[in-house]
């Protein structure tokens, strides 16, 4: 997917948040995707460090439909974006700026969503044809770095960031105000074993939170 094509379809989300499923089992994988999507959540990351996490984002796609996007997160090689598309899967995210993973998944008409820490990942990510940008971690890049990023960056370059974000309008609004255009939420929203239930509670927290920092 193109940038403009995804800011496009992104500005447009009511809850402009991924939820980040590290860890999560097939077993879980029906049921926790049920509950994001009533809980305002279109944008679901199984990364690939999880447990059959295929088998988790296959299920997960039967689930969403079209209601939103299913992806792997964590993806380090070209192989890895084919056994993505494989078995459905729509996102690709990664931790780091891997040029041959971005042209592949973008070749293969999926969302490349490369994480990036310096400007030089940034533009490199973005001349192999990102969609969008991943800002990892977010514990080192500040609402000031992320400013000094927008300053530079396109603004047809969605920028998340991702690391350390909690169910915290404040926080969120530092961050959008230096023109961050949402979030990728990890261990704040999900952990490996934690009950459904929890989960319910950790994802309405967060949309609790950004519904206050979008007022």
């Amino acid at each position: 997917m193109s940038p403009e094509s995804f800011i496009a379809q992104w500005q447009k989300e009511p809850l402009p948040l991924v939820a980040i499923l590290r860890g999560i089992t097939p077993a879980e994988a029906t049921q926790a995707a049920e509950i994001l999507l009533e809980c305002g959540f279109r944008y679901l990351e199984v990364p690939l460090n999880s447990p059959s996490p295929l088998e988790s984002i296959s299920l997960m796609r039967d689930v969403v439909g079209k209601r939103g996007y299913v992806g792997a997160g964590t993806v380090l090689t070209v192989e890895q974006v084919t056994a993505v598309a494989e078995c459905g899967g729509q996102l690709i995210i990664s931790p780091n700026c891997c040029p041959e993973v971005i042209r592949h998944t973008r070749q293969l008409g999926l969302v490349s969503l490369p994480g990036v820490m310096t400007p030089s990942e940034a533009f490199s990510a973005i001349e192999a044809g990102a969609s969008a940008l991943k800002l990892f971690p977010a514990e080192h890049i500040s609402p000031a770095i992320t400013k000094a990023f927008r300053a530079v960056i396109p603004p047809v370059m969605a920028c998340l960031p991702v690391g350390g974000i909690q169910a915290d309008a404040a926080q969120m609004r530092s961050y959008i105000q230096a023109g961050a255009n949402g979030f990728g939420l990890g261990g704040g929203l999900y952990q490996a074993g934690m009950s459904m239930a929890v989960l319910r509670e950790r994802a309405q927290a967060y949309q609790q939170a950004w519904r206050e920092c979008a007022e």
